[in-house]
């Protein structure tokens, strides 16, 4: 039997989200192996301006499952809207989105605590909302475009983004030869609730589709030590008690029973772009 999916389970997420290093060290280690693909921040940037019909008069850019703050300063930079504003449910995520806001003295962003299914903006409100790779850590993620749809202004684009159900699949197979999870190939994708193949069918719910774009993208990780920094933190797996959250003592197994050598691994991006559906007028 499958493990429970980590993504959909409240009790596991001050484990995933309650300190931001932890998710900070992955993205880092991703980041770092990327040798393929468009840069996401900057691809919603090009969506928007595609697709809004005035993208040099923007009001307020809602940006959901902002995490650490990257996506949401780099909306704020390029698309120079008079505000945006990022939400996420993760204090810790908040309080570094903050302050990388001060760093960059970027004083038309702020950072909100709230929850996705009822998002405190009011009706009408948003000319552009942003939820790339969080719609997939609701288990109703047609109530969350529905919030969408609700703070959309009229002639407003939702652009929605994530990931293919068998992203990172090397990893598992990894994981699995090590004999540190030998069930990881086995186990649900993160993703089931909002991946590749049903992202516009749950954005169809209550917004008009207009545009997806998919785009492979390719990542290299150039031996245990690399993957096991990226792997320390993914909570897919049944890691042995010590392992979860320490790249060194994982990265020891690796090197055991498996040749040190580059790993490349894959993810399917999906990005869907949306405006409302009710026939209001732009």
């Amino acid at each position: 039997m499958s493990k429970p999916n980590p993504f959909l389970d409240p009790v596991r997420q001050p484990e995933l989200y309650g300190h931001a290093s932890r998710l900070a060290g992955r993205t880092s280690a991703l980041m770092r192996a990327k040798t393929a693909g468009h840069p996401v921040p900057e691809t919603i940037v090009s969506l928007v301006q595609s697709h809004h019909a005035r993208p040099d008069r923007l009001g307020v850019v809602l940006d959901i499952g902002c995490g650490r703050g990257t996506s949401s300063l780099i909306l704020a930079e390029q698309l120079r809207p008079e505000r945006v504003v990022g939400l996420d449910a993760a204090p810790s995520l908040l309080a570094q989105a903050r302050e990388r806001a001060k760093a960059l003295s970027a004083s038309t962003v702020e950072f909100v605590k709230g929850d996705f299914h009822d998002l405190p903006l009011p009706d009408r409100s948003s000319d552009v909302v942003v939820a790339a790779f969080c719609l997939y850590h609701s288990p109703r993620p047609q109530h969350v475009v529905g919030q969408i749809a609700r703070v959309l202004a009229p002639g407003g684009v939702a652009v929605l983004v994530t990931k293919g159900l068998d992203s990172y699949r090397e990893m598992d197979q990894l994981v699995a030869c090590a004999g540190l999870d030998p069930r990881a190939a086995q186990h649900e994708s993160l993703y089931t609730a909002a991946h590749s193949d049903n992202l516009a069918d749950i954005a169809a719910s209550s917004l008009d589709v207009i545009a997806v774009l998919d785009e492979e993208h390719v990542f290299t990780f150039d031996g245990h030590d690399h993957s096991a920094q990226y792997l320390a933190t993914n909570p897919k797996y049944d890691l042995a008690p010590g392992l979860y959250g320490n790249p060194g003592a994982l990265a020891a197994p690796l090197h055991e029973f498996l040749p040190d050598q580059p790993l490349t691994t894959r993810s399917r991006i999906t990005f869907v772009v949306a405006h409302p559906n009710d026939g209001r007028p732009a």
